[in-house]
């Protein structure tokens, strides 16, 4: 029997991104965030959510646009502190030793450390309560060479993101392999 736990954030797993953006003066920001996903394959595009009081969320709407970096677990340290610490207050990039490289299709930052990377321009932004939800039209997807596989796709294994559990605030690796999607189900086909 299921017991009732109200109303929460526990759908999971929740990715673990970090938002690029440009400050007001122009300073690269991150900050990471667990609340988005896809939201339209015809145009591409991804929402993240954000609270109003932090930099990312004024930086997003200054400069219409953001960058979705994807960080390997290799990198689960920094990735964590640049969730915990302000962009209002601290220069993120050079306290966790990474490297902001300049977008040349929008106006935000990416993160040269991590493997796969979404550059967005915002489309639209809805106003849900505590979060607002930015959504962004993916305008190019760049991945590290290494992470690619024979199709030129990028491959999960090789990119090596990690996932948070709301309901634990724990971060987990991704698992492994099951089953081809859209392959298993067909034996309910009739």
């Amino acid at each position: 029997m299921k017991k009732s736990l109200g109303a929460k954030t526990f759908a999971m797993p929740a990715p673990v991104w970090v938002v690029g953006t440009y400050g007001e003066n122009g300073e690269p920001n991150i900050m990471t965030a667990a609340w988005g996903g896809i939201c339209c394959s015809v145009p591409p595009c991804v929402a993240v959510s954000l609270q109003k009081p932090r930099a990312s969320y004024a930086n997003i709407l200054a400069h219409k646009a953001f960058t979705i970096n994807i960080p390997s677990a290799a990198h689960l340290t920094e990735t964590d502190y640049v969730g915990i610490i302000s962009g209002k207050n601290e220069d993120k990039f050079s306290a966790v030793k990474l490297t902001p490289v300049k977008s040349d299709i929008v106006d935000a930052p990416y993160v040269k450390e991590f493997p796969l990377v979404l550059e967005c321009k915002l489309l639209q932004v809805v106003e849900i309560g505590l979060h607002t939800q930015f959504i962004g039209e993916i305008i190019d997807v760049k991945a590290e060479e290494n992470v690619l596989g024979e199709k030129g796709l990028p491959i999960l294994e090789r990119v090596n993101p990690f996932l948070f559990s709301p309901s634990e605030g724990k971060y987990y690796a991704v698992g492994q392999f099951l089953e081809q999607s859209f392959s298993s189900g067909s034996k309910f086909k009739k």
